[in-house]
């Protein structure tokens, strides 16, 4: 067996690649530990948290590359729990044991991807549950009904991402008050203002052996509670309102917590100990914990990368996970491992856990512990996401990290007031949908948004009609597919003022992003007033016109046009319409095709002034053909959609 080395100074070099390596042979390793379900050796299966925080690691993973297998495995799993009605096997939801509610984020996912209605129906139990979930007096979810009137650090994790989750899609906006207040409630009980580190537990009773007579806290700090309950609150900004009044008392509570962090982290290992801050007798057992370092280097990551912090903790999480690989990655004939997690840690019950620092010391360090694996996914998916913004931005991983201040040069800004087609969802609200970021299913721009994040950008919506005032506040506009009666009765068309607009905001170094669709689906007449101004007109006919699954059908050669995509390779594309260069071309335009078959011409990119514009007669990139559930691996559409993007922001920062 050899450990795996992975310095920091990899992530500029020539071992780029070992990073994803040992997320990928990671993530194989997991999926071939639990083939079927999650039941290992006589031991049958049960609806645990575990298993959820491994399928969130490997659906982090699933966005990172596009491979469906990933999605596939994840949807194989909860199969085996949930039945076509929508019934959870082994879950007892009269037990109120909140870690049960974490599987709940996994079947929001499935839901949003396939739109299948058990999913949805098994979350909704989930849901129901947390309405009845017995609570403190201040509000504040106990842990089980086992436990009474206790509060648990590991509990934020369990139950406020699916809860944040659920509430932003069923349009729960009272809901907001009440995640928040369970964040502040923890804090406010389990912080010690000295070091800014947060206990392990809270009895409000006082009842309990381990509860402080004082305060009721239980007496040390355990290392993954704070990891939960940071990678909890990272995750739940995520879905926060913008504009809630106590999103800024949440992310108070993540700069407090990220300094806390980071000042506990060890300076010559880079990594953090199982009992964070114990300097008593016997301190020598204490030792490096690789799920809870795994879980500070995700939280420092992501909400460094998403601008939640004052100021960046990337040096310090890109450290973590490099002493991450060195001290518990290995490998032994090309199957990974990971040690160095504790089973489990707990308070109360029997044999009495009584929290002190002796009893962590005695609980068993394990290879391969789910919670381990999946956690080491998520933090291995939030630093490829960095180093790919910071590439994209030209920027050394190894120096301090910020975004410019100038979010404008990298939002990409998405129509939706041309194409705006509505419809009811499962919660009975009329919503805009098709092409858009947030939806998850095949007509969805999520897997896009995705990169787009990864890359450093940002993505909005344009509700409204575009003017050279809110223009301006984009690097890259994008248009999909305008409207006309068959898909929206009263559809909103490009006019002279728009187009004014727009051609306006190329000239200044503006990217735009223009999409048809084939002739059965967009509307030609106003959208090819708009082209022109570029040099060229969409026809109206339909190419590569595939039937059934022959995707051969589809095939483009995208190395004919590899200042776009790269060596992406071949990519698929089906119904979409060609396009016509028209002269004489408009002042200060050029436009040339990158893109030909047998004659026709697929795509354009065209130069107007300081801005660029990139032109394809299909909506292309959405999800269906992109995130690796229907495409044979041979397509490599999410690598081209990675490129094309990269490509637009990078002529965009030219601005």
């Amino acid at each position: 067996m050899r450990k795996i080395v992975i310095i920091i100074s990899f992530f500029l070099g020539v071992e780029a690649h070992a990073q994803h390596e040992a997320a990928t042979g990671m993530a194989s390793a997991t999926m071939g530990i639990w083939k079927d379900s999650f039941s290992l050796g006589n031991k049958p299966a049960k609806w645990t948290y575990d298993m959820g925080v491994v399928l969130k690691g490997i659906e982090a993973q699933w966005l990172n590359t596009g491979n469906g297998e990933y999605f596939k495995y994840i949807q194989k799993q909860m199969d085996f729990f949930v039945d076509d009605k929508g019934n959870i096997k082994i879950y007892r939801p009269e037990e109120f044991n909140i870690d049960n509610i974490n599987n709940g984020r996994v079947l929001l996912m499935l839901y949003k991807v396939t739109q299948k209605e058990k999913y949805l129906k098994a979350a909704q139990q989930l849901r129901e549950q947390l309405r009845h979930q017995p609570r403190t007096q201040e509000g504040g979810f106990w842990h089980k009904q086992i436990y009474p009137h206790q509060m648990w650090l590991d509990g934020l994790y369990m139950a406020e991402p699916f809860y944040a989750e659920y509430a932003a899609m069923a349009h729960e906006d009272s809901a907001f008050d009440d995640i928040a207040n369970q964040f502040m409630l923890a804090e406010n009980h389990l912080r010690d203002p000295s070091t800014g580190l947060l206990y392990h537990g809270w009895d409000e009773s006082k009842s309990e052996k381990w509860a402080s007579q004082l305060n009721g806290r239980s007496p040390q700090v355990w290392a993954r509670a704070m990891g939960w309950y940071a990678s909890a609150l990272v995750d739940v900004l995520e879905f926060f309102p913008a504009n809630h009044p106590k999103r800024k008392q949440l992310t108070a509570i993540a700069n407090r917590l990220a300094t806390a962090i980071a000042n506990y982290q060890d300076k010559d290992a880079g990594l953090w100990y199982d009992v964070l801050n114990y300097d008593g007798p016997g301190k020598e057992k204490n030792y490096f914990e690789a799920s809870a370092s795994c879980q500070f280097v995700y939280f420092l990551a992501k909400a460094s990368r998403l601008r939640y912090l004052n100021k960046s903790f990337l040096p310090e999480a890109m450290r973590g996970y490099a002493s991450i690989c060195q001290h518990f990655v290995h490998q032994d004939n090309g199957l990974y491992s990971l040690s160095g997690t504790v089973k489990v840690s707990g308070l109360g019950n029997k044999p009495y856990r009584d929290g002190s620092f002796e009893y962590y010391m005695t609980e068993p360090v394990i290879d391969n512990d789910p919670k381990g694996l999946g956690v080491f996914l998520m933090a291995s998916a939030e630093i490829e996401n960095n180093v790919m913004a910071l590439k994209s931005w030209g920027r050394d991983p190894l120096t301090y990290y910020h975004l410019p201040s100038d979010e404008s040069r990298r939002l990409v800004l998405m129509d939706n007031y041309f194409n705006r087609e509505t419809h009811k969802d499962a919660f009975g609200k009329e919503v805009v949908f098709h092409y858009k970021w947030w939806e998850r299913d095949n007509g969805g721009y999520s897997f896009v948004n995705h990169i787009i994040h990864q890359l450093g950008g940002e993505t909005a919506v344009l509700n409204g009609p575009p003017t050279k005032k809110e223009l301006k506040k984009a690097a890259v506009y994008v248009l999909i597919d305008p409207d006309w009666p068959k898909e929206n009765k009263s559809p909103n068309y490009i006019q002279a003022e728009h187009i004014d607009a727009i051609c306006s905001f190329v000239k200044k170094g503006g990217v735009l992003l223009l999409m048809a669709n084939d002739s059965n689906n967009v509307e030609f007449e106003h959208f090819n007033k708009l082209a022109a101004q570029f040099g060229f007109q969409w026809n109206v006919n339909v190419r590569h016109d595939v039937k059934n699954d022959n995707f051969e059908e589809g095939a483009v050669d995208l190395n004919q046009a590899g200042e776009i995509f790269g060596s992406a390779g071949k990519g698929y594309i089906k119904q979409l319409c060609t396009q016509t260069l028209i002269t004489p071309v408009k002042a200060g335009v050029k436009t040339k095709v990158v893109y030909q078959e047998n004659g026709e011409v697929l795509m354009t990119v065209s130069h107007y002034g300081k801005g660029t514009i990139f032109a394809v007669g299909d909506p292309w990139f959405y999800n269906e053909y992109i995130d690796g559930r229907k495409l044979p691996d041979t397509f490599k559409n999410y690598a081209a959609a990675t490129a094309l993007f990269e490509m637009l922001l990078l002529n965009a920062s030219k601005k």
